[in-house]
């Protein structure tokens, strides 16, 4: 049991199991060509977009607008989220609501996933989803309806982590919030609650660097289980039912997303465990950070710890009865109101 939830919090990439990438879900039926999880607001437009990070890996993103900007130049704010979804999921949800609030908003599908680019596919990278953050801040900033005085940054689960870690170095974010934070190199290294031992790290590290011989053999990488099976037996801890019923049901899945419906390669695991992120966390003051997290969320005790870590200004919401999933696509609990304002205060 213990191994089974380090793997499903982490999204490990387990070794000795095969996941062919091409193989298709019985789910994927659900989707059908531009398929969101979400409806677009009639009072938002929404256009696809694509810009280039520091490494050359050009990115998708959706660019959401308020129709009733008129000329003046708009407030921004760049999206991702959570680790291993896509754009049409979460943080297009999100995208859509802040753009009804009067905000810029690029949502974009992290480097390697989805419809951005990169290959071998599905690999994440400490530096590079932290570099696809200022990647999107480089082309809002670009944007002629867009004050790039005025940009911050949402990170979603996992990619709280990632958004936190690029505002430390990129001091053009003028503001971050994170919703249900994910520090997932911490994760990947130490395990859920931070249980896993150092024979036990050590272990898996071994059998991840023999992996990588047998991968330069073959010339592509293996691939892990599914973060999220495609039937659940009925004994899984309650937080991965939870990710079952987002990303493998109707209300969540999207067959571009790894965690509806795909694999991470093995070895990415190594990379996320020995690059550690936020260590420069305090450097975010005097800039804003927003940590929400649900009270019954699995994750909540990494947004504390990151608000306990950090330098002020700093704010922690806590959503009454909440789960991790909920702040995925629950308009009625996310408090999209508390972000209007954070980030209209903030963005001046």
């Amino acid at each position: 049991m213990k191994n089974k939830i380090i793997i499903a919090i982490a999204f490990l990439m387990t070794v000795g199991q095969t996941f062919a990438q091409n193989r298709k879900s019985k789910s994927e039926k659900m989707e059908t060509t531009e398929y969101y999880t979400f409806k677009l607001s009639d009072k938002v437009t929404r256009q696809k977009v694509s810009f280039k990070n520091r490494y050359g890996i050009t990115l998708s993103g959706d660019l959401y607008l308020p129709k009733n900007a008129g000329t003046e130049k708009l407030a921004a704010l760049a999206i991702s989220g959570p680790f291993g979804a896509v754009k049409e999921q979460s943080s297009g949800l999100y995208a859509n609501q802040m753009a009804e609030r009067g905000f810029a908003v690029v949502a974009f599908d992290p480097s390697y996933t989805g419809e951005s680019g990169g290959e071998p596919r599905n690999i994440a990278s400490s530096d590079i989803n932290t570099e696809d953050f200022s990647a999107a801040v480089d082309f809002l900033g670009l944007q002629k309806n867009v004050d790039r005085n005025k940009i911050g940054i949402i990170g979603i689960c996992g990619f709280g982590g990632f958004a936190l870690n690029a505002v430390a170095v990129d001091k053009r974010v003028k503001a971050v919030a994170t919703t249900s934070m994910y520090d997932i190199p911490r994760v990947n290294a130490n395990g859920y609650n931070d249980k896993v031992t150092i024979a036990e790290r050590t272990k898996t590290l071994e059998t991840l660097s023999l992996q990588r011989w047998e991968d330069a053999e073959n010339g592509k990488p293996k691939y892990g289980a599914q973060p999220n099976p495609n039937k659940l037996n009925g004994d899984e801890p309650q937080f991965i039912k939870e990710y079952f019923d987002y990303y493998k049901t109707p209300r969540g899945f999207h067959s571009r997303s790894i965690n509806s419906n795909g694999a991470w390669a093995n070895t990415s695991a190594i990379g996320l465990t020995n690059m550690q992120i936020l260590a420069h966390l305090k450097e975010i003051s005097p800039r804003p950070m927003l940590l929400i997290a649900g009270e019954n969320a699995h994750s909540r005790y990494m947004s504390e710890d990151i608000y306990n870590l950090a330098a002020k200004p700093k704010e922690l919401m806590i959503i009454p009865n909440a789960v991790h999933v909920d702040l995925y696509d629950k308009v009625d609990v996310i408090p999209f109101d508390k972000l209007e304002d954070f980030f209209k205060k903030n963005l001046k």
